[in-house]
């Protein structure tokens, strides 16, 4: 994986604990910060706008932008993460033609302490290819590298299998499950399982291929 340099211009917050932007390439797959630049791809708007009115992404991975003004505003609220170096949110990208394949969002539960929470969706043209399971690998990594994280949870609800497996994948250990824990987009509060994984950590023996729908 490389990773690029940010963009000219760009606010770089002055701590160490700052999610600064960038771009990660895994050579098929680019991932790249959301924000206002992504409103100059009608194609991409299009394509996020059709993954949040998906019913999976809907009921576990909830986001406003069911239409384009909807997307514009969810898009200005990447921008400001990235802006206060407080959240870090990709899209995933084909690395030939820019098609939308998903999202992966890192963001500080305490910065102060190195703790931050990820989370991710799968457009679902693009399921069961492995693409969640690499990019969040990418994006954990890149953050233990650059921004000085120490740990880094994963809460989904114990009904959503595919992240579940992710979650495994990507290294994150299962330490519980929190009660009622979370509303999600079915308007329920569901436990969740509670995943974590470490700076300190080994690196995982990423699989590529998950073959499940929501991943």
């Amino acid at each position: 994986m490389s990773i690029s340099a940010p963009r000219t211009g760009s606010r770089i917050p002055a701590d160490g604990r700052a999610f600064v932007r960038s771009t990660l390439d895994l050579g098929d797959v680019l991932l790249r910060p959301w924000g206002r630049e992504a409103a100059e791809s009608g194609t991409v708007l299009n394509d996020l706008v059709a993954a949040a009115v998906d019913p999976l992404v809907a009921l576990w991975n909830p986001f406003p932008a069911t239409d384009r003004s909807e997307a514009l505003a969810w898009l200005d609220s990447r921008e400001q993460g990235w802006d206060r170096g407080s959240g870090a949110s990709f899209a995933v990208l084909t690395a030939t033609d820019g098609v939308l394949l998903g999202s992966v969002t890192l963001r500080w539960v305490d910065r102060a302490d190195g703790l931050a929470m990820i989370g991710y969706w799968i457009h679902p043209a693009a399921r069961g290819r492995g693409v969640a399971t690499r990019a969040t690998t990418a994006v954990t990594d890149w953050a233990f590298r650059t921004a000085d994280a120490r740990r880094i949870e994963i809460a989904h609800a114990v009904g959503n299998a595919a992240s579940c497996r992710v979650a495994h994948r990507c290294g994150y250990l299962p330490e519980g499950t929190l009660r009622d824990s979370h509303r999600f987009g079915d308007g329920a509060y569901h436990d969740e399982h509670l995943h974590a994984r470490l700076a300190t950590d080994p690196q995982p023996a990423v699989t590529v291929h998950e073959n499940m729908p929501g991943s």
